[in-house]
């Protein structure tokens, strides 16, 4: 999802120009005529990524339309223009909680650093609430992405039940985000801020399911040197999650039924039962019904847990919701990593919508994790998705058949066409008509664009889509240091 800039200035000309600065990066404009449209545009759509305001306009000025904005609760990230760069009046746009500002006229690179910087730092107050969010078990409804018809039954569901203490079973695939779930159902309850333990059954070792899960005295078996509350001890006044339910042992679905029905729980070696004020809400990825009819799931159990049931869909059920969580996930990742990605390319994002997702939620996650971490480039593109586009990055050497491919294609083009490629400032033909070698011509790109760009290693990097790093590792293998430091 291209990041939506508003511009609020009352000059029309100074609008269109820092439009068309920001459409080539492949930003999505808004504008804003005066104070009061702008106020009024973020209070209608929280799409809006981040402002450009002018200090100076007509009525309302600059710096009041930002402490309204503030006042008001928007946190959107806000990006000052001025005529005069007088310390003064840059110190009061700060204070009024400005992120950045420029002086108008300003470069295009400037604008556009000035934007970055300040949707990066958008992104790092986002995480941060997010995270306070999810350690202080505060997360609620409002912070699930999506808004898909199947989402917006999970939350009115949801919703209902964190208005009680029922037994919640959240059933759906691995990877849907049945624990987020269950964490949005205790954060929207009265036990918001109380402790969430998340338990997973499938991965407790089946001799120390009954230690993990009620605790122990010191000394009642071999091992046991020290005193261990167990999970239900651990939630007391708070929420047990309890992971795929479906996989715990039958003696121990006794103990939890019991643990259940009492609201008391018998710590191994204890000499009388203790106890607890635990919600329980739990998760399966199986048939419950269809495991109690082989014998292999308690039916009183089944019964208990089964009170309020809650499906969470598939990824392919909620295809509307996918460009959402890309954007998400884009901005999580690259806070976590150092990356500056600011989106994903029209023809990836179809193509990622388009994909049916057998994992989900989390498949989608680690796709989008391993694509920022290894692009160089600022919007991702469907070769950086090579499990799911079969694409490679460009600039890798063709496989022989993609070479013979090419060559027909060459055969088959027009004079006019041949003229063409022959004498194009980078030349893809020799002087007999045939390919040159893919590094003769990468060494050929890199040496025109050094020279249009007049050694300005950064914009030479952004125009051919590659990192930094990546430009100065070609330059030193294709022998050009000495043209960088003529440049220079």
């Amino acid at each position: 999802m291209a990041k939506t800039i508003l511009i609020c200035d009352d000059d029309p000309t100074q609008r269109r120009l820092i439009q068309a600065v920001l459409e080539r990066e492949g930003f999505s404009v808004m504008h804003a005529e005066n104070g009061g449209q702008a106020v009024e545009r973020l209070s209608q759509n929280s799409g809006i990524d981040a402002v450009i305001l002018d200090l100076v306009m007509p009525g309302q000025s600059g710096i009041d339309t930002l402490k309204e904005i503030r006042a008001a609760g928007i946190r959107t990230p806000v990006v000052v223009l001025t005529a005069s760069g007088g310390i003064d009046t840059v110190v009061k746009a700060m204070q009024a909680g400005a992120q950045d500002f420029f002086i108008k006229p300003a470069s295009p690179e400037r604008i556009l650093v000035s934007v970055r910087n300040a949707l990066q730092m958008g992104d790092m107050v986002a995480e941060v609430a997010r995270l306070k969010k999810h350690t202080g078990n505060r997360i609620g409804f409002d912070d699930l992405i999506g808004t898909s018809g199947p989402m917006a039954l999970v939350r009115r569901l949801g919703e209902r039940a964190a208005k009680s203490s029922i037994p919640v079973l959240i059933l759906g695939e691995s990877g849907v985000g049945k624990e987020l779930i269950a964490r949005a159902i205790q954060g929207s309850s009265e036990r918001s801020g109380k402790p969430f333990v998340a338990v997973n059954c499938g991965a407790l070792p089946e001799n120390l399911v009954e230690s993990i899960l009620f605790g122990h005295e010191k000394g009642s078996f071999t091992g046991a040197s020290d005193k261990h509350l167990g999970k239900f001890q651990e939630a007391h006044g708070g929420t047990l999650f309890l992971d795929e339910v479906g996989e715990l042992p039958l003696d121990m679905q006794v103990k939890l039924l019991r643990a259940l029905q009492e609201g008391e729980i018998d710590p191994v070696g204890s000499k009388r039962p203790i106890k607890v004020d635990v919600r329980i809400i739990s998760a399966t990825n199986r048939n419950l019904g269809d495991q109690v009819k082989a014998g292999a799931f308690r039916e009183d159990l089944f019964y208990r847990l089964n009170v309020f049931p809650i499906e969470a869909p598939s990824l392919r059920e909620r295809r509307d919701d996918i460009p959402a969580l890309i954007d998400h996930f884009v901005r999580r990742f690259n806070i976590e990593e150092g990356k500056r990605v600011t989106g994903v390319s029209s023809e990836a994002m179809q193509m990622l919508c388009a994909y049916d997702w057998p994992g989900n939620v989390r498949q989608l996650e680690n796709t989008v994790y391993r694509a920022i971490v290894l692009s160089d480039s600022p919007h991702l593109q469907a070769y950086d998705f090579p499990a799911i586009s079969g694409q490679v990055a460009p600039m890798m050497a063709p496989a022989e058949g993609q070479v013979v491919a090419l060559g027909q294609a060459v055969a088959s083009l027009t004079e006019e066409h041949h003229d063409a490629l022959h004498d194009a400032p980078v030349r893809i033909l020799d002087d007999a008509g045939h390919l040159r070698k893919l590094e003769d011509i990468e060494r050929d790109l890199i040496e025109h664009a050094i020279g249009v760009y007049a050694g300005h290693m950064s914009e030479v990097a952004r125009r051919l889509g590659i990192g930094r790093s990546t430009l100065y590792r070609k330059v030193r293998d294709c022998g050009l240091e000495g043209l960088v430091k003529e440049a220079g």
